[in-house]
């Protein structure tokens, strides 16, 4: 007897993943409503699928919750309609050109370390400044795909390293507890885990992070003498990519004439 190959699963509907998004950003159907000038119970029929949504009220829906790209596609998927944003690889050549300034960036930053990540946070690429982290590494953490929260909080990545790791753990993990909160990326939520499953309860604890700094140092024990540096985080303005909305470029940057010269001395 010839087996009958099984039907595909099918993601969630329009209904369940509007009603999901409008709980992730604790709104009620009311809220909403007011919001995007619709009334409660259309929205209710939406949810429940009684109704059946235009492409226009998805992309305005989609705006009054303030979604990703990657997500506002996934309701246009599930709603029957195509996606409205494109989604490239950074080596294809429709983004040619970004990819060469990002780059150009990162090389331009130098002699301060400073990486590009996706929207998960691994690593794309780094300038020769970066050399400065990964040697503090465990190599065996640096085999492709890096992520560079895994590498900054492993116990045999730079925590060891990390003069306040109580304060700089409960930062990073604070920043990506709220990434994953408002993308609902699963990838982020399951490296959510994995950190959190590195640390201490102390770790965690927002009270740890300092209320009388300006900004936050990643302050390390280097074989050559303490650096101290700062970070930022960048990301592009307006993307209508997936991709482009979603990376970012962190650079470091010296907090004190000693880590300048020193960076200055090797990379400069």
């Amino acid at each position: 007897m010839t087996a009958v190959p099984s039907a595909p699963a099918r993601g969630p509907g329009f209904g369940e993943l509007l009603r999901d998004w409008r709980r992730r950003r604790r709104l009620t159907q009311l809220d909403l409503g007011i919001r995007a000038d619709v009334s409660a119970r259309h929205l209710s029929f939406l949810e429940t699928g009684r109704s059946r949504p235009s492409r226009d009220m998805v992309l305005h829906l989609s705006e009054e919750l303030d979604l990703p790209l990657r997500g506002r596609n996934e309701l246009l998927i599930a709603a029957g309609f195509a996606p409205a944003y494109t989604q490239h690889g950074l080596d294809d050549a429709e983004l040619g050109e970004v990819h060469r300034s990002l780059h150009r960036i990162l090389t331009g930053h130098e002699p301060c370390p400073a990486v590009l990540v996706d929207g998960a946070w691994n690593l794309i690429a780094g300038n020769r400044a970066v050399g400065l982290l990964t040697e503090l590494v465990d190599p065996e953490l640096l085999t492709p795909p890096v992520n560079v929260l895994r590498v900054s909080l492993h116990p045999r990545g730079l925590a060891p390293h990390v003069v306040d790791l109580e304060e700089y753990a409960a930062h990073l993990v604070s920043r990506l507890r709220r990434q994953a909160a408002h993308s609902a990326d699963p990838a982020l939520e399951e490296l959510l885990a994995e950190l959190t499953g590195h640390l201490r309860a102390q770790d965690l604890d927002p009270g740890a992070q300092p209320r009388d700094r300006i900004v936050l140092p990643l302050r390390l024990r280097h074989p050559d003498g303490d650096l101290t540096l700062f970070s930022t985080v960048a990301v592009l303005g307006a993307p209508l990519d997936v991709t482009l909305e979603e990376v970012a470029i962190e650079s470091f940057l010296p907090a004190d004439d000693a880590t300048a010269g020193y960076l200055r001395s090797r990379f400069g």
